[in-house]
């Protein structure tokens, strides 16, 4: 008797959960902490991945099935995330607290993103897609309303979920006084600013906060900040999206790191 195993998010682990898109899914594959318990793709779209990453064993000890495209679809549900062939059931990844971080890093010059009521997956994906591409060392979100298991967040964040800390805090207050007293400055980006955040060197540990797209950062987090910045543009916008506004900021002080570095290897060589 033929018996046919439908995808279905029934047959899933309550622990596990599904990533899609061709990024995320390889990153996921190539990043050995990350379980895997199993990937459903295309033909073409293994083809295709073995032939763009030839000198890695990308589905060694992974549980794989073939599925039409159809089924993909029906898998990744009512969302329309475009899944481009591949789709993995995949854990969380192990967590450290913010806490154990931040004691057991040494070094003087440690930027982290924190996020306050930012709840868009697309939003939060694109972030930690900048975030990882500018070289910040963490994400600090509310645990009650990030979508830690959401496919258009790993989507969007095109594989940069598995090369970044994400800290999932009860309070963004109290995380922001605690990094305070082990002397990190926070820097809120606020319309409400004056000051180009620009005008500020970025040395050594900074906390840059970004509120929601609608409501901005709540007063009494304000009240937690050291700093309230702007990011300053043509007066026929009044703002950026969420996502954009953080590129443009984790740009910059990656830039500015890079210019120090220079200017210090050429005052050495001097």
């Amino acid at each position: 008797m033929l018996i046919i195993w439908r995808i279905s998010p029934k047959n899933m682990k309550k622990t596990t959960f599904l990533i899609v898109g061709k990024h995320a899914v390889l990153e996921a594959l190539k990043n050995p902490s990350r379980k895997i318990e199993r990937v459903f793709l295309t033909e073409d779209a293994q083809k295709k991945l073995n032939r763009e990453n030839q000198s890695l064993n990308l589905f060694k000890k992974i549980n794989v099935f073939y599925k039409s495209r159809k089924e993909l679809d029906n898998l990744c549900g009512r969302d329309e995330t475009a899944h481009q062939g591949l789709v993995a059931e995949v854990e969380q990844l192990e967590e450290i607290t913010l806490k154990e971080f931040v004691l057991e890093n040494k070094e003087n010059n440690i930027n982290f993103i924190a996020l306050e009521e930012v709840t868009d997956p697309r939003n939060i994906g694109s972030i930690i897609r900048s975030a990882v591409a500018f070289g910040i060392n963490g994400i600090i979100v509310k645990e009650r309303s990030f979508p830690s298991k959401s496919k258009l967040l790993y989507k969007s964040a095109s594989g940069g979920a598995e090369h970044i800390k994400i800290f999932k805090v009860s309070n963004i207050n109290t995380a922001l006084k605690y990094l305070k007293s082990k002397d990190f400055w926070i820097s809120a980006f606020d319309i409400s600013a004056t000051k180009d955040f620009t005008s500020n060197n970025w040395k050594g540990k900074n906390v840059l906060l970004f509120g929601s797209e609608g409501f901005g950062i709540k007063a009494k987090t304000l009240d937690n900040s050291d700093f309230k910045f702007r990011v300053k543009m043509n007066s026929n916008i009044e703002s950026l999206n969420i996502s954009n506004t953080v590129s443009v900021v984790c740009h910059h002080i990656f830039q500015s790191k890079k210019w120090r570095l220079k200017a210090a290897i050429n005052k050495v060589e001097e």
